[in-house]
């Protein structure tokens, strides 16, 4: 049972973002990084769940069978192609916004998603389970970073997969994700990062590892500005994601 007696809300973070929720599908709005990086992460993902689930990625639906949380899922910019691919995709939010426009933007792709406004510590007190659990820019925005990843981690069925995606704490990545991003180019609404909740990879391996998950592959993602794109690399010193899994 997680103890209630503390919480991953961080309802400044949470107010910030119900703000902007109406932006959410607006790919030249608020939101426009994620929109832009999106097919970069999903190619990722798809590979790695195709490659570790034995599925055929040339399939139209390789993830049917596959039960899906999408922990902090925004809008649903990930849920949406989850279930394209046939998944059976939750998308949760501690944000009731969130959800709300996330719910009517499936309704009018014709998508059946399971959208709840509920925490990744309520999910785990449900005794909720899930063959790929996918942290995406979350982990940088909740209160407690050591209950979420616990939380999540039970979660997880044995061979399941985890993605993290987040920020690292470097110098580079506060002179490009909150300097760059936020006051200058204007990419992201002032105040989206708080550079002290940024963890480094081997902080993030480490409580990946105390909660029994194996990190099986790591890669960096980093916008080209000559082709306003953003591609897999080997630094991770600002976007980085982790591939974790439990054996048993």
């Amino acid at each position: 049972m997680i103890n209630k007696a503390h919480t991953t809300i961080d309802q400044s973070e949470i107010d910030h973002f119900s703000q902007i929720a109406s932006e959410w599908w607006n790919p030249q709005g608020k939101f426009r990084p994620l929109h832009q990086f999106n097919p970069t992460r999903l190619a990722y993902i798809k590979e790695k769940i195709c490659l570790e689930f034995d599925r055929n990625p040339m399939s139209l639906t390789p993830f049917e069978g596959l039960r899906i949380l999408d922990i902090g899922c925004g809008g649903g910019l990930l849920c949406e192609p989850m279930a394209r691919l046939g998944a059976t995709i939750i998308g949760a939010d501690a944000s009731q916004t969130n959800i709300e426009v996330a719910k009517t933007h499936a309704i009018q792709s014709g998508l059946s998603i399971d959208y709840r406004a509920t925490t990744a510590e309520t999910l785990a007190d449900e005794e909720e389970q899930f063959d790929v659990i996918l942290n995406m820019e979350i982990v940088e925005h909740v209160a407690d970073v050591n209950l979420f990843i616990s939380a999540t981690a039970k979660m997880l069925k044995p061979q399941g997969l985890m993605f993290v995606a987040t920020l690292n704490r470097t110098w580079k990545a506060w002179g490009l994700a909150i300097v760059g991003a936020e006051y200058i180019l204007r990419w992201l609404p002032k105040g989206t990062h708080d550079y002290k909740k940024f963890l480094k990879p081997q902080e993030l391996k480490k409580l990946l590892s105390q909660n029994t998950l194996t990190v099986i592959d790591e890669i960096g993602i980093t916008y080209n500005p000559l082709n306003d794109s953003w591609n897999r690399s080997k630094d991770m010193d600002v976007n980085y994601m982790l591939l974790a899994k439990r054996f048993k």
